[in-house]
């Protein structure tokens, strides 16, 4: 299964691509349907380096889903600059999806704003068809966000 968005985002493609790397804004626009913290030493890093990066999920801040693991790789294709998450659920709910690969990609758009993809394609077993809905409500929300935070975001 897969969900996706694409929308242009009011700031240029380097303040975009800056923050789609940065576990702050991962956190802002999770929130509040699902809260994450670092499980490694020291704690989220400012931007995320190529690599596994362990975290527990919560759902709304309280409800315990499990560890995961955010495996991030950085690639080009053409002008646009790709953050793939090739992770998954380690343990508790989130281990119930056996499959995750989630992409964003950002270009720049003819007017100098960014065009920005987002995909996530993932299996869940039986699971699957029961989960994507939620996903796709999450997936509604991220965009939301990032439509909204985007207008403050910085290349800087």
């Amino acid at each position: 299964m897969h969900v996706m968005l694409k929308q242009v985002l009011d700031c240029e493609p380097d303040a975009a691509w800056r923050a789609i790397r940065s576990p702050e804004v991962f956190q802002a626009v999770s929130a509040p349907f699902t809260t994450f913290t670092s499980l490694e030493p020291g704690g989220f890093p400012e931007s995320w380096p190529e690599g596994a990066h362990p975290v527990r999920a919560r759902a709304f801040g309280i409800v315990p889903m499990g560890d995961q693991v955010i495996d991030i790789s950085f690639a080009r294709r053409g002008d646009a600059r790709l953050v793939h998450d090739a992770g998954g659920g380690l343990t508790g709910a989130m281990a119930q999806i056996t499959f995750w690969h989630h992409t964003m990609a950002v270009s720049a758009t003819a007017d100098g704003r960014t065009l920005f993809r987002d995909r996530l394609v993932f299996r869940a077993g039986p699971f699957t068809l029961l989960i994507w809905p939620a996903l796709w409500v999450f997936w509604q929300w991220r965009a939301y966000q990032l439509h909204r935070l985007a207008p403050g975001w910085s290349a800087k």
